[in-house]
């Protein structure tokens, strides 16, 4: 363990300079370093029996229970009696909505008409992943988040997850972890912004609706807290190594890992 980054330092410089002449020279600058990191696993935490062990333990422990209610008994929604439209009391996160499509370029030349999903402001939300080098390693925050609609509860989730609902607290809660860093991560000396675009989401249920994402390196002396166990730092071959379980990695990270 403790030659471990004396290694990954060795060995990086060696791929690098085997490497370098093949490279495009507009890709990311975290590309190179990226693509080796995946190789093999540098963790210098856990291994990747123990991370499997922990997210299986975190979908055990999930006392979120969800239960199958009809729409019209949902608290805090709302039906506009005029145009059927569904919004919530705070007249933020999203309303629901008809529309008609008309096509000829898709399975039925008649279009057709349905509910989707719109986003208040269009602009869903914050998707940010913390990146830290612990003895000159790279290594990603992720979390073990619970949502509603999640496939076994528990997914793995970038660092920083939230609507900007969220972040403005339209559902009087707390703001969520780390949202200051991402939100101001200028204002923060030594912080750097890896990759930073609008990614786009499901259209097919999904109006206009796109998702700021964003990865950002800390510096290795900066002090940062975990506020539970629902956190852990991985490596980026443990991260793409997970997407071979089921349903155990969220589409977020996978939109902000791509450009690796």
């Amino acid at each position: 363990m403790t030659n471990k980054p004396k290694e990954y330092s060795r060995l990086l410089e060696g791929y690098l300079d085997a490497v370098e002449p093949f490279a495009q020279s507009d890709i990311y600058d975290n590309t190179l370093e990226s693509s080796f990191e995946a190789l093999n696993d540098w963790s210098l935490f856990y291994n990747l029996s123990e991370v499997k062990s922990w997210f299986i333990l975190k979908q055990d422990e999930s006392d979120m229970e969800v239960i199958d209610i009809p729409l019209n008994e949902t608290e805090g929604w709302f039906t506009d009696e005029e145009t059927g439209n569904i919004y919530h009391k705070s007249r933020d996160f999203f309303t629901i909505h008809g529309v008609r499509v008309k096509t000829k370029s898709r399975e039925t030349e008649a279009g057709w008409d349905q509910p989707i999903l719109e986003q208040v402001g269009y602009d869903g939300g914050l998707l940010g992943i913390i990146r830290k080098r612990f003895e000159g390693v790279p290594h990603y925050l992720c979390e073990a988040k619970m949502e509603p609609g999640n496939y076994g509860k528990v997914q793995l989730s970038p660092s920083l997850q939230a609507t900007f609902a969220n972040l403005n607290k339209a559902h009087e809660g707390r703001k969520p972890h780390f949202a200051d860093y991402f939100e101001n991560s200028d204002n923060y000396n030594g912080f750097q912004k890896l990759f930073d675009a609008w990614l786009a989401e499901d259209g097919g249920r999904l109006h206009l609706k796109r998702n700021r994402g964003m990865l950002i390196e800390i510096p290795e002396d900066f002090t940062l807290e975990l506020p539970n166990s629902n956190f852990i730092w991985l490596s980026l071959y443990q991260i793409k190594a997970l997407l071979r379980e089921n349903a155990w990695v969220n589409p977020h990270i996978r939109g902000i890992l791509a450009h690796v």
